[in-house]
């Protein structure tokens, strides 16, 4: 019997690691898949439902999400960009929020889930204020994947102490 020729996983096996070898001779990383079980996809997504709930993405809140999925998790452009039009796609084909916080609440400890929550703040208040939708999202979210409502209160005023030190920052500037 032929084994190689009998599995049928082989070729697509065969064909990955043919794809691997080529991407390692040329140096090339093929683009990242974002899939439902990741925590990255299910946080984005949540943060995209803040930005949009209030019915306006402005190009503050357009640029903070790019900025704050790049640097939470340490990203490229090019992967950040995959990430938030893969997270918009299943923010709009969601039809709550149980999809996303599951993810989170199964696969981020404590201080992981403290940390989206802290990224769901600093977005909302990218615009410079809270919309009380955004405001009702983000307990809604908190309550869902375990954090407190002392720790939601407490990375709210961390979330508008920065807003208000790079306001304050900015002012002192000289243009």
């Amino acid at each position: 019997m032929d084994y190689m020729r009998d599995s049928p996983r082989n070729g697509s096996l065969m064909f990955d690691r043919l794809k691997t070898f080529l991407n390692d001779l040329t140096g090339e990383t093929p683009p990242r898949v974002f899939e439902a079980d990741d925590y990255r996809l299910a946080a984005v997504a949540l943060m995209v439902h803040i930005a949009s709930v209030d019915g306006e993405f402005d190009a503050a809140e357009r640029e903070r999400l790019q900025e704050i999925v790049e640097y939470r998790f340490g990203l490229d452009g090019d992967a950040t960009r995959r990430l938030i039009e893969t997270a918009w796609e299943s923010e709009r084909d969601s039809v709550d929020l149980d999809r996303f916080t599951s993810v989170l609440k199964r696969t981020l400890d404590d201080e992981g889930r403290l940390q989206v929550v802290g990224m769901l703040w600093d977005l909302a208040y990218a615009d410079g204020e809270v919309h009380e939708f955004e405001e009702n999202v983000v307990w809604r979210v908190a309550e869902m994947i375990g954090v407190s409502a002392h720790d939601r209160v407490t990375l709210r005023q961390h979330a508008k102490a920065a807003v208000d030190a790079a306001e304050a920052a900015a002012a002192r500037k000289p243009e």
